[in-house]
């Protein structure tokens, strides 16, 4: 019998110490996890047509200021030399730290935890690329804008802000590219991505990015 407790007794601390010894490991982990976690140092920016991301590890400043802004919120995108007007979606971060995308393939994505069009930063717009259901996506033709071409925000206070293309630059979908979301010299300026190249079946991504950089008029 007295052999029979001290098994039962042994199994029981055995059994105590594994499950303490589980809680703690998982703690920790949770812990790391969340210490470590920054959605503005791992930013990507995708497209829900297919698997289209733009992976960057930088520092991208998240608006929080209490002053108010001195332009309006994004209302459409025009682009007349390649025959874009679409209307803007607001977007954030989704729950991987990834900048989100329009839910509509014919609209485009702000990125509204950024800078708003027009404001001294880095505003940044997102739109699809590639067929899908036989239609065309927004951003289709953007690889067609060239230096000195001019891009149209329609804001909700009835302001139109002019941008004119300074340039582009085309980046693997997984480079780090902290330009694309930051400025530091005072002036305003618009970011706009899609993805480029031959969709991979294997991967089921686009192995390019394209970033047109345009300053305010």
């Amino acid at each position: 019998m007295q052999y029979k407790i001290l098994t039962t007794f042994s199994k029981r601390t055995l059994l105590i110490i594994i499950i303490v010894e589980f809680i703690i490991s998982s703690v920790s982990v949770f812990y790391l996890v969340l210490r470590n976690f920054n959605p503005s140092t791992s930013l990507v920016a995708s497209s829900q047509t297919h698997n289209h991301s733009l992976a960057l590890n930088n520092n991208i400043t998240i608006s929080n200021s209490d002053i108010k802004p001195s332009f309006g919120l994004p209302l459409r995108l025009k682009i007349p030399i390649i025959g874009v007007d679409s209307a803007v979606e607001y977007v954030g971060l989704t729950v991987n730290g990834a900048m989100d995308t329009p839910k509509n393939q014919a609209d485009v994505a702000w990125y509204q935890l950024g800078k708003r069009p027009g404001e001294n930063g880095r505003a940044v717009i997102a739109g699809h690329y590639g067929w899908k259901g036989k239609k065309e996506s927004a951003f289709d033709n953007l690889y067609k804008l060239r230096t000195g071409d001019k891009i149209y925000v329609e804001d909700d206070e009835g302001y139109t802000i002019i941008f004119v293309v300074s340039g582009n630059r085309r980046y693997n979908k997984d480079v780090v590219a902290s330009e694309v979301f930051t400025s530091t010299d005072g002036k305003a300026y618009l970011s706009l991505i899609t993805c480029e190249g031959e969709w991979d079946k294997v991967s089921k991504s686009y192995p390019s990015r394209l970033v047109v950089f345009a300053e305010k008029e």
